[in-house]
């Protein structure tokens, strides 16, 4: 019995949090198969063979491009049923919890999410996940014949080197019912890296002063290759959309590396960034809450900081 893997795409571009989910299924061992929703863009079956799985099911249903949940349950469902897999992987996302949830009653399935590691087998099934926004840890036995674990983002490096993998179609009759409600719209993040899927963030906060100034936060971002954020005052003062928001009542996020600048570090702020795996703080303020959770911290005025970091960061690359 093999393992299926629930593939979310923006555009017909495969989710960089997907592709961990691909690999996360590689390491567990046995055949991987791979289940794509909708439009997707032929080049990037590529991605997902070289990320580990042997096959993708691609079901080419213009109607899934939405992310309607209740259509996407149901394919994925047939598609488990057709690789006759025992466990489900997929990456922990907005819609990833939803369609897993629902995978869970329809394929009789126990569901662990926030997965961190690989299972322990010594003693049963055993997960580790993460808990309480990444303040700990849980150890979650599943007993279930049927698994579905939900990993969390930037868990684990993706893999490069699988080989090409096989693409078959597959027709899973979708019926009306499947899409008895309709998304009329949706509203996305704007920018070259977005939140859920960077590897680097950069985020601001009042330290900057003013909207004006956050050209100081975009190149610093830009020359990282980094998506921008920033802390729930900034936003609620409008100096920032809302969906650049990071923290505990706003986007949660689990970079590779992590720098405020001029944030001073308040719990629901560290509640949304105690994931990542680097945390560099710029703040003038030596007092400052945040210092006690960075890795690395500059004391120092945000204004002449930033622009020497930025071009000590261009002269490298």
């Amino acid at each position: 019995m093999g393992t299926l893997v629930y593939i979310e795409h923006d555009g017909g571009v495969v989710k960089k949090s997907s592709l961990e989910a691909v690999s996360y299924a590689q390491e567990l061992g046995g055949e991987v198969t791979a289940v794509a929703l909708g439009s997707i863009q032929e080049d990037e079956w590529q991605k997902v063979g070289a990320a580990g799985a042997a096959k993708i099911l691609h079901v080419r249903d213009e109607r899934l491009d939405a992310g309607n949940i209740q259509a996407h349950s149901a394919a994925v469902a047939k598609a488990f049923e057709k690789a006759g897999a025992e466990t489900l992987i997929l990456a922990k996302s907005s819609l990833g919890d939803a369609v897993a949830a629902r995978l869970a009653i329809k394929l009789d399935a126990g569901l662990v999410s926030n997965v961190v590691s690989l299972p322990s087998t010594d003693n049963g099934f055993v997960v580790k996940r993460s808990i309480f926004t990444g303040k700990a840890f849980a150890e979650t036995t599943l007993s279930t014949e049927r698994k579905i674990l939900a990993i969390k983002k930037n868990t684990l490096e993706i893999k490069t080197d699988g080989p090409e993998p096989t693409v078959e179609a597959l027709e899973v009759g979708l019926a009306d019912e499947d899409f008895t409600y309709q998304i009329t719209g949706t509203e996305k993040a704007e920018g070259d890296v977005l939140l859920p899927e960077a590897d680097i963030v950069v985020s601001g906060g009042r330290g900057l002063k003013g909207p004006e100034n956050w050209g100081l936060i975009e190149d610093l971002a830009k020359a990282l290759g980094a998506a921008t954020g920033c802390s729930k005052p900034v936003s609620d003062m409008e100096w920032r959309p809302h969906h650049e928001h990071v923290g505990q009542t706003g986007v949660k996020v689990a970079p590779t590396l992590y720098v405020a600048v001029g944030i001073s570090g308040a719990i629901q702020h560290l509640a949304g960034v105690n994931s990542s795996k680097y945390i560099v703080v710029i703040n003038k303020d030596s007092e400052a809450p945040f210092f006690k959770a960075a890795d690395y911290g500059i004391v120092g005025d945000a204004f002449e900081v930033v622009p020497k970091l930025t071009e000590a960061i261009k002269a490298i690359k």
